[in-house]
């Protein structure tokens, strides 16, 4: 249930977030264009999958001669900024705002905003997106043409396809499991 706070935050707020960033519980949380949205961290299937494309996709990005990235970031600025599950990148960096990325990966979470996210995206010139959604065990792999996403037989970037990608996870028990 989306719940909107407006400013001034009340002070219980304040300190909601505060110690949600004592406990390194805001690590998912993210700001779209000055909104804060508190995201809660993801379940456990969420992370067995991006533990498997990190291992499935780290050697074909460093075989392309890209940096995998394989958790979690910030991709944008303090005021405009997303968390996506992982990224492959053209150079290494230590900034806590990321500017752009190769390719974004994304595991879509129940009642999560992945696809409303692709805008944002765009405007941040990420070349590919791949989107697994685990409750229906598939794969989108998504690539910017003149500012739209539009799904790719095969990716540009590496040795890789959506199907080929859906075929080697070992997808974790049903969807009631919550990823």
């Amino acid at each position: 249930m989306p719940t909107l706070v407006t400013d001034p935050a009340p002070l219980e707020f304040e300190a909601l977030l505060k110690r949600r960033r004592e406990l390194g519980h805001d690590v998912a949380d993210e700001v779209w264009d000055g909104v804060y949205h508190v995201n809660p961290a993801p379940a456990e299937g969420h992370a067995e999958i991006v533990q498997q494309l990190a291992e499935l996709l780290g050697p074909l990005a460093r075989a392309a001669g890209l940096i995998p990235r394989l958790s979690v970031f910030n991709l944008g600025e303090p005021s405009d900024y997303r968390v996506p599950d992982g990224a492959l990148v053209r150079e290494r960096g230590n900034r806590t705002y990321v500017p752009t990325a190769a390719l974004i990966l994304e595991v879509v979470s129940p009642n999560d905003q992945t696809w409303e996210k692709l805008g944002f995206y765009a405007a941040h010139h990420v070349q590919e997106l791949v989107i697994v959604a685990p409750e229906t065990r598939s794969v989108d792999w998504l690539g910017l043409s003149d500012g739209q996403y539009r799904p790719l037989a095969h990716s540009e970037l590496i040795a890789s396809d959506a199907a080929e990608l859906a075929g080697r996870i070992d997808w974790p028990g049903p969807a009631t499991s919550g990823c």
